[in-house]
């Protein structure tokens, strides 16, 4: 079996599952509120009486959002057991009420004709560790209804980006002892950086729950061990999006190339099909 094929299988994934369900533990109010902003953000506004599809659901917080900004119905997708339940879990205690349904499968095996079309389809920070991000771009492209919204998020290319990929590569084989030695220092690392720029990391951490409701440590654990890892310039995803009949609505990306010393960090982007009936 080819490496592309392999790795787009479950089983050679990172834990993200894993990761997931611990911090779905800690979510509190303030975090959904911050989540519903983020998403907000992106929609340009309320998903009322929108269906929409979660592509690598996760915690379960983002499906959550979308229900709490109105959603009629939310499709929640994820590859790992372990999101499909913890979001599950989320679901039940926070929107038991609403239209929701959860479900494990690959973004490679949506199929429209199966699923039938969405309003919106939502993937933020998913696609690049899919194994194939262009055709899980793609796959996921096809479920968008015309005049609806494909929101996603991908990492931006840098020129550390070969570095990374064998760190993550590494970081999702290594046992407990090796990844939390290297989560210590990148951590210490990045102190150095706030101290040497005369900045707080205690408030760092403690304002990034502002960050879509995330949790800072989760998602270092979430970055080191990102595997399959693949990243993207915005002029790739501008001349891959053409190719496929969609049209821009909104941007959130870096004005520049970062280095990606602490990471690529991730480019938003909201599309439409160009196309507006069937």
């Amino acid at each position: 079996m080819s490496e592309r094929c392999d790795l787009t299988a479950r089983e050679t994934h990172f834990a993200f599952g894993s990761n997931w369900a611990s911090y779905a533990k800690l979510v509190t109010e303030p975090q959904v509120e911050e989540a519903v902003k983020g998403l907000q953000r992106l929609a340009g506004g309320s998903l009322d009486g929108k269906r929409l599809i979660d592509i690598g659901c996760g915690s379960g917080l983002h499906s959550l959002a979308a229900l709490r900004l109105g959603a009629a119905e939310v499709m929640a997708v994820d590859v790992d057991p372990k999101s499909v339940s913890t979001t599950v879990a989320m679901l039940k205690s926070r929107a038991s009420e609403k239209c929701w349904r959860v479900v494990e499968a690959s973004v490679f095996d949506l199929d429209r004709e199966v699923l039938g079309t969405f309003d919106v389809v939502y993937s933020w920070g998913v696609l690049h560790h899919t194994g194939d991000m262009i055709l899980a771009m793609r796959k996921a492209a096809a479920l968008v209804k015309p005049g609806g919204m494909f929101i996603f998020a991908l990492y931006r290319r840098t020129k550390l980006c070969g570095f990374w990929k064998r760190e993550k590569r590494w970081y999702s084989r290594a046992g407990r002892v090796g990844q939390a030695a290297a989560r210590g220092s990148f951590i210490l690392l990045l102190r150095m950086k706030f101290a040497r720029h005369g900045l707080s990391f205690r408030e760092h951490v403690t304002q990034y729950k502002g960050n879509r409701g995330m949790d800072f440590y989760h998602d270092i654990h979430d970055w080191l061990g990102g595997w399959p890892y693949e990243s993207i310039s915005p002029d790739e995803v501008h001349s891959l999006m053409r190719a496929l009949e969609m049209k821009e609505i909104r941007e959130f990306a870096a004005p520049y190339v970062p280095m990606g010393m602490f990471g690529s960090g991730c480019d938003e982007y909201v599309y439409t099909p160009m196309r507006q009936v069937e």
